[in-house]
């Protein structure tokens, strides 16, 4: 909803901010002023520290009505302190998108109007902010997952020195454009080039916390037989260990009979997560760093080299950075919590 100014009435909207004392009417010019320069209604509302939705109905008044003085009561509530505590726990167990939803209920439900910028400062003076929700696995099982902790610091307590303990998993990155943030000059577009392309590597691998230290590789396809050609990988890293303890999710390859049999041929002691919980596998993060170094808004012209790419990155590059990302990666673990149903 960009403001198209012409010179003479950019000066006379400059003019006005510096002589205005309401601090309402400033912020509706400075919406103005910026929207008429270019900036987005988030670049906006990040800068006047206001709600993206309420730059909007500013952007929206003046655009049909040139209005810059506002006409609601202020910040004020209208609804008694029973019904805000009401309205309080209605947001917590529900998702709105919009803040319009929100009047939408309060209308109904308490036949009380709000504008937008109303009912946006009643959020934040109540404490709700406009951000993503944090997905949780459907079938997530808190209790099973407190019971694997309990399980896991025991193993931590109880296993001699000399028997490693790591964390394995398999990842599948594709050479497909991945897009990740990163700092734009406002008012402008960074545009990135992007390949749709298909072409994926397979790795296993497993990450020892105490040292770091990652043991991986790359396979044609992660099955019982890459499962044993790690096996045999961790055994010559740990040559004098008496067993090698590995804790992997409950994937079919992991808890198939020849992983079992591999597993034991080279003394590996198999620990399993419970389904559904990858917020217990701290290698996960290991990927998600391997993406923001080699991957994230990178197009890569073959597929040879975006493997190179990947290969030095885990042979490479992780043993400059695994010593300072210790307090990303780690088992400092949090318990999913269930989703309320409805």
């Amino acid at each position: 909803m960009k403001i198209e100014l012409s010179k003479e009435h950019k000066a006379e909207l400059e003019k006005r901010h510096r002589v205005e004392r309401d601090g309402r009417i400033r912020d509706r010019i400075k919406a103005v002023l910026l929207s008429a320069e270019g900036w987005t209604g988030e670049e906006i509302a990040q800068a006047l520290r206001i709600h993206q939705e309420t730059v909007y109905e500013h952007l929206k008044d003046y655009r049909t009505q040139e209005k810059l003085v506002p006409t609601n009561g202020g910040s004020q509530s209208s609804l008694t302190p029973a019904q805000s505590e009401e309205l309080i726990c209605n947001l917590e167990a529900n998702l709105y998108a919009t803040v319009q939803d929100i009047c939408g209920y309060v209308q109904e439900t308490y036949a009380v109007t709000y504008s937008i910028p109303g009912m946006t400062k009643w959020l934040h003076r109540h404490k709700f902010s406009y951000k993503k929700p944090h997905p949780v696995p459907s079938k997530a099982d808190p209790v099973k997952q407190a019971e694997f902790i309990e399980q896991y610091n025991l193993l931590m307590k109880t296993t001699p020195e000399d028997e490693p303990i790591e964390f394995g998993d398999g990842v599948h990155p594709t050479m497909a454009t991945k897009i990740g943030r990163g700092w734009i000059r406002r008012g402008q577009e960074k545009l990135i080039k992007t390949i749709a392309s298909r072409s994926r590597v397979n790795y296993f691998g497993s990450i020892n916390l105490e040292t770091m230290s990652m043991t991986i590789g790359s396979h044609e396809a992660i099955n019982s037989e890459s499962m044993e050609a790690h096996f045999k990988t961790l055994r010559d890293k740990y040559p004098k260990s008496p067993w090698i303890h590995l804790v992997l999710d409950q994937g079919p390859y992991n808890k198939s009979e020849r992983t079992a049999q591999s597993a034991k041929k080279y003394r590996i002691k198999l620990h399993f997560l419970p389904t559904y919980s990858p917020n217990l596998n701290p290698i996960e993060r290991v990927w998600k760093v391997m993406n923001e170094y080699v991957r994230n808004n990178v197009v890569f012209a073959s597929k040879t080299e975006f493997k190179e790419t990947l290969d030095a990155f885990f042979n490479s590059t992780w043993d400059k950075i695994a010593n300072s990302l210790k307090s990303r990666i780690n088992d400092n673990f949090q318990i999913l919590k269930p989703v309320p149903s409805g």
